[in-house]
């Protein structure tokens, strides 16, 4: 698998930060984007000293139209890894709102991260991908979207989180049908709790936790396999489609009942 450009969204930590220092070496332009200046630099820094060519960019996903220059101007593009992401969970009763829930706030500014993130990271290259030629393998390039095996089920703890990256998960695999016959190749990551900063707060066991660097390893072999939606753990994934097929009300006793997600175990999230 060949990529001598590639674009990735939120490269300043965690997933992403780990698929850019992994993919980074000589002859290869990273275009790395992200809302923090000093980390993204960090991580621009690192991938330069393996001997790729860096360029950053400060940027945040919401922004349809920075994003849209951004990617057009990194054309022509092998490899885009939409990254960016936050999650938050729900909190605990309050004086006024009696039951556990989710802030309005968050809500919003969940959806518009980790959804319309992610298309306004994968439809501007969808269109540049579009005017490339195709390599000898049939392909003009690659898309890859990190949903979640959140998106699998509807945990009470993460309704927004949830409900984001089943979205993401769907459009991914959709579109994928009749993006493959352009030559373009969608895939999402469907997986469960990653090593990285953004679970590191929660306050409860997380089952199949995978150390970032195996993630790096699973999805780019998943990529160089032309996988669609490319899962780990199976298990985890397996569990929560059988756990989706219950009754509601089956499901969410279940649910209540464990530590993972239940209200205030999670940190809340950066919404500015």
């Amino acid at each position: 698998m060949l990529h001598s450009s590639v674009l990735i969204t939120g490269a300043s930590s965690g997933l992403g930060q780990a698929l850019a220092l992994t993919l980074a070496r000589p002859g290869r332009r990273l275009w790395l984007g992200d809302r923090c200046a000093e980390r993204l630099n960090d991580t621009a820094a690192r991938c330069a000293e393996k001997g790729a060519e860096v360029s950053t960019l400060l940027v945040d996903v919401n922004d349809r139209a920075a994003m849209e220059d951004w990617v057009r101007g990194a054309a022509p593009l092998d490899l885009v890894l939409a990254c960016a992401g936050i999650t938050g969970g729900t909190r605990k009763p309050t004086a006024t709102i009696a039951a556990p829930h989710e802030p309005p706030e968050q809500v919003r500014r969940i959806f518009e991260t980790d959804l319309m993130g992610v298309l306004n990271t994968v439809l501007p290259a969808m269109e540049v991908m579009r005017n490339q030629p195709r390599r000898p393998d049939g392909l003009r390039g690659r898309i890859c979207a990190i949903a979640s095996v959140a998106g699998l089920v509807s945990f009470p703890g993460t309704p927004a989180y949830c409900a984001a990256k089943a979205a993401v998960d769907r459009f991914m695999i959709a579109s994928g049908a009749n993006a493959r016959r352009e030559g373009i190749l969608l895939s999402s990551v469907v997986c469960g709790f990653l090593d990285t900063p953004m679970v590191v707060g929660n306050r409860f066991a997380m089952p199949g936790l995978t150390d970032v660097n195996t993630a790096c390893h699973r999805i780019l072999r998943g990529l160089g396999r032309n996988e669609r939606r490319i899962v780990f753990p199976r298990w985890l994934v397996a569990g929560s489609r059988l756990m989706d097929l219950l009754p509601p009300r089956v499901a969410e006793a279940c649910y209540t009942r464990q530590s993972a997600g239940a209200p205030g175990s999670m940190p809340e999230p950066d919404l500015s």
